[in-house]
């Protein structure tokens, strides 16, 4: 199982006890939500809506990849690697 880094966006980290970076452990994406979950409840659901399918105005990127463009939430980790959450911004 691997360890990665996880950086937390500002208006998640009231979830995280206020960590800007939590560490987590999984073999894939999904794997790391559910850990952070058991960790800090709650975040999951402002990640993954009812089908545990990753939120439409949620972007996440394993190192600097978006996650959408290799295998979704089952995109492979590695030792090391960060996973970054960042939710979309609407403005005009």
């Amino acid at each position: 199982m691997a360890t990665v880094s996880v950086k937390i966006p500002t208006p998640l980290r009231k979830l995280t006890g206020g960590a800007d970076r939590v560490e987590s452990h999984g073999d894939n994406v999904r794997d790391v939500i559910d850990d952070m979950e058991s960790k800090f409840p709650g975040l999951k659901s402002k990640l993954c809506d009812e089908q545990d399918r990753l939120r439409r105005f949620i972007n996440l990127y394993a190192n600097q990849d978006d996650i959408r463009f290799l295998d979704d939430l089952d995109t492979r980790l590695n030792d090391g690697d960060e996973l970054s959450i960042i939710p979309a911004i609407a403005g005009g």
